[in-house]
């Protein structure tokens, strides 16, 4: 009797399952995947100064939008890029977002397209 009560569970998740649709399950997979971009970026961060959360906040104070898959993948994909950007934050962190520009001038080794307004 056991046996045919496990087996009407076991159909039941099956059939609920299969009544899902794809999108649920995929929706499902973006809390792995985050975790995973969150520790690839702490990594890298870490590599090349400022931990993640300063990393993070210092990004967006300075106008650089990017979502965490995109850091993870320059992460791995273009290391000098993601140098640049830890580098970035890193000023931005020591002398505010206008002192990291100068008298407006780009830092080395960083490239950007920063408005001039008059």
């Amino acid at each position: 009797m056991r046996a045919r009560a496990w087996a009407m569970v076991l159909t039941a998740q099956l059939w609920l399952r299969s009544r899902l649709t794809r999108r649920c399950w995929r929706v499902q997979e973006v809390p792995k995947h985050a975790t995973l971009w969150i520790n690839r970026i702490t990594a890298a961060s870490q590599e090349h100064g400022p931990k993640y959360p300063a990393f993070i906040v210092n990004l967006v104070k300075c106008q650089v939008e990017l979502h965490r898959k995109v850091l993870a993948d320059l992460a791995i994909y273009e290391p000098k890029t993601f140098r640049s950007l830890a580098a970035l934050a890193k000023r931005r962190r020591q002398e505010g977002f206008a002192a990291a520009l100068g008298a407006w001038k780009e830092p080395e080794g960083i490239f950007s397209r920063v408005a001039q307004y008059h």
